[in-house]
């Protein structure tokens, strides 16, 4: 029989956080979300090459669900941070700091990905939550995360 949690802790998940603690909590959350963009293409040009050899910017933008001048705005922004390099008539390609944060973002989503159906999420709603979470969530979460699925998968085989 599970006990109902104290006040204490009621209280505590309703309690404003110190003005420090929450500008440091929304200052992580906004640059997460500045960075989600550049991950999203990095992760697609990859995913884009590996199965058909080319990434271009038109099929980009059809996958990401943008127009083509955003992919384009975007894919210059990946040339600047050094991520990928476009040759005209040829596409764009990950240098190879675009391929270690595809792989990075890779492996924190399929992470993410096996947390949520652990939990019980159907597939078709853990994919599209996991593409949200995978951007937000901190190293420790995600550690704790991997124990997790790691002690869930030897319960499970005893």
């Amino acid at each position: 029989m599970r006990q109902k949690p104290s006040m204490d802790v009621a209280a505590s998940l309703h309690a404003l956080p110190t003005e420090q603690a929450q500008a440091r909590r929304f200052g992580k959350a906004r640059s997460a979300r500045s960075t989600a963009i550049l991950e999203d293409y990095v992760e697609l040009i990859a995913d884009l090459i590996g199965s058909s050899g080319e990434a271009r910017a038109t099929d980009i933008a059809r996958r990401l669900g943008v127009s083509h001048p955003t992919a384009i705005n975007t894919i210059s922004r990946l040339k600047r941070e050094g991520l990928v390099v476009a040759r005209p008539y040829r596409g764009i390609f990950l240098t190879e700091k675009g391929e270690a944060l595809a792989k990075r973002v890779r492996a924190r989503h399929r992470l993410v990905l096996q947390m949520l159906l652990a939990l019980g999420v159907p597939r078709e709603t853990a994919e599209a939550d996991a593409e949200g979470i995978e951007h937000h969530v901190s190293d420790a979460t995600l550690k704790a995360f991997s124990e997790f699925l790691k002690r869930s998968r030897v319960s499970k085989a005893s």
